[in-house]
């Protein structure tokens, strides 16, 4: 994006639609939506030219190449969408081709000996130990006490090696509730750690880490980066220039790039993930309110059919926005599956632009978790989350550690009051058809 000193800098929806913007005054008539191409390999320039000349530096800065060479390194359609990630992460953005492809990007940049870990996205947990065959690696709990392990200085990547890692999923798969980063990030960097964040489910402009000081970003942009449904693709950030070089070439060895298409489709969701999660948001937080007006001890508004309320239908609902915990909801806590982290965690500073779009309930009878979702109309009974479109799964079907009780609410654009009036009378449906 060309700049102009006369303007101030620009907000985040607009960096969104012309950070990768080529500059008119080089070419006057650029399309508007930006060419998607396909090729892998390209004509190397004659060699006496200036541009052969630089094609060594070109290598220096692959967020911004003079030449693209093969598609391995750099090819235009993933540089610019890595460009518009950049701007809206605040670092430097790699793409690969799948969430836990970025994660493996991550853990393999620092050669951890120690992962410090909790709950989250079971597939990550397979990532480390898959990482971890024949290494001699640890796993402790995010909360036990951190080693200091100096590590051993790399001087191509200015990363610390064999050291610790803290990683901190936030808000957290599948129930929504939001961790204290800082907390964190203040524990690691003490012990010479280094700290990774699962954001996949609070993408700016609702949390970006960094402003919590974390070292690196991850985001599964198969979610609400993509938002369609209709792409696989992993980001991750990191804000230092030197760590991002060495990651890119660790890439362009491993060879896990995002493909041209999955590049374009996701550099198009880009332009409005600001808009669809804002609104997909509000809503969201609507349907926690009212949802946690039906468990027990709250009220219900007037007119909702009494056989739902006061804690028969729904035990718990789980979300950042009900953090932190009064003491009612606290001593509703009694089953010890439904257990709440960070209760006392207040997530507003930490996510100023609001909560998660997706959270979980936990129902009072295990088989309702099974039917719920194949009674809604709006709800589509599936996996994964993110979407234009609303979804609705018994996470055990994904995960079997988890208990049939709980299903995951991914809110996607529909009207607030169609989707409330959609699980109302699936509740309703549930209970009568499994009483």
């Amino acid at each position: 994006m060309t700049n102009n000193s006369a303007l101030p800098p620009p907000g985040l929806e607009t960096q969104l639609l012309h950070a990768d913007q080529p500059n008119h005054e080089q070419d006057p008539t650029h399309p508007i939506a930006p060419s998607m191409s396909l090729s892998t390999t390209f004509r190397q320039p004659f060699p006496d030219s200036d541009l052969a000349k630089n094609a060594d530096a070109s290598l220096e800065t692959p967020e911004r190449p003079l030449m693209h060479v093969y598609s391995r390194y750099t090819q235009e359609t993933n540089v610019r969408t890595e460009q518009v990630l950049s701007s809206l992460l605040g670092g430097y953005a790699l793409t690969y081709g799948s969430g836990l492809s970025a994660s493996l990007a991550v853990v393999s940049a620092v050669n951890p000996s120690v992962i410090a870990l909790r709950r989250g996205y079971f597939g990550v947990h397979e990532v480390f130990k898959i990482y971890s065959r024949n290494r001699d690696v640890s796993f402790i709990d995010l909360d036990d006490e951190y080693p200091e392990i100096e590590g051993k200085l790399d001087s191509s990547s200015g990363l610390r090696q064999g050291g610790l890692l803290v990683w901190v999923e936030t808000p957290l798969n599948p129930t929504g509730e939001a961790r204290d980063l800082e907390y964190y990030t203040k524990r690691a960097h003490a012990k010479k750690g280094y700290i990774g964040v699962d954001s996949t489910f609070a993408p700016p402009p609702l949390q970006n880490p960094f402003n919590q000081g974390v070292d690196f970003v991850m985001h599964s942009a198969t979610k609400y980066l993509g938002g369609h449904s209709d792409v696989l693709a992993g980001v991750t950030v990191t804000r230092d220039h030197q760590v991002f070089k060495s990651m890119w070439h660790d890439r362009c060895v491993y060879g896990n790039v995002l493909g041209s298409m999955e590049s374009y489709l996701l550099l198009r969701s880009l332009r409005t993930v600001t808009l669809r999660v804002r609104r997909q948001s509000e809503t969201a937080a609507k349907l926690v309110k009212w949802l946690h007006s039906l468990t027990k001890g709250q009220q219900a508004p007037e007119g909702t059919p009494a056989s739902i309320t006061d804690g028969r239908a729904i035990h718990r609902v789980y979300h950042s926005s009900l953090q932190p915990l009064t003491k009612a909801d606290t001593e509703l806590d009694q089953n010890p599956f439904t257990k709440i982290e960070n209760r006392a965690f207040d997530p507003s500073q930490q996510m100023p632009g609001g909560h998660s779009p997706t959270f979980a309930i936990w129902l009072v009878k295990p088989d309702w978790g099974k039917y719920l979702p194949h009674y809604t109309l709006y709800f589509t009974p599936a996996t994964s989350l993110g979407g234009v479109e609303s979804l609705m799964e018994q996470r055990i079907l994904s995960t079997p550690d988890e208990k049939p009780n709980l299903v995951r609410i991914s809110t996607g654009l529909e009207d607030f009051d169609d989707l409330r009036s959609d699980i109302a009378q699936a509740l309703l449906r549930t209970l009568e058809k499994h009483p």
